[in-house]
């Protein structure tokens, strides 16, 4: 099997979990907004191979290949730091949120007739 045939059937096979996983609902619309765009760019690549070459040209780059693995670095970056974004991020919320509960709870064992003890946690 040549390498452009199976760029594009994987492009495609991309293509298809992606949206399988959104209509199951276990993936975000922004996260498949962006899977989407890269299934949508491999695809074309693998059935017009002559277009990474001439893009790679166009941009400076000596081969396609060495394009599509300077970009394959750069998204696994973003993606990377993307991530660790979301994690501080919701580290953040689940810190204030644990702190707001806490608040919550001293205020219900100071009510009269409430000793705290036997409450459903």
């Amino acid at each position: 099997m040549q390498l452009s045939t199976l760029t594009s059937i994987t492009g495609i096979v991309v293509l298809a979990y992606i949206l399988e996983l959104l209509r199951r609902q276990q993936l975000r619309e922004k996260y498949a907004a962006i899977w989407l765009c890269i299934g949508l760019v491999v695809a074309p690549l693998g059935f017009f191979p002559s277009l990474l070459d001439s893009t790679a040209r166009s941009v400076g780059v000596a081969s396609g290949v060495s394009l599509v693995l300077f970009a394959g670095f750069v998204l696994v970056l973003l993606v990377s730091l993307h991530l660790s974004w979301e994690a501080s991020r919701l580290e953040a919320k689940t810190r204030t949120l644990a702190e707001d509960i806490a608040l919550i709870r001293s205020r219900l064992t100071e009510l009269p007739g409430n000793s705290g003890e036997g409450s459903a946690r």
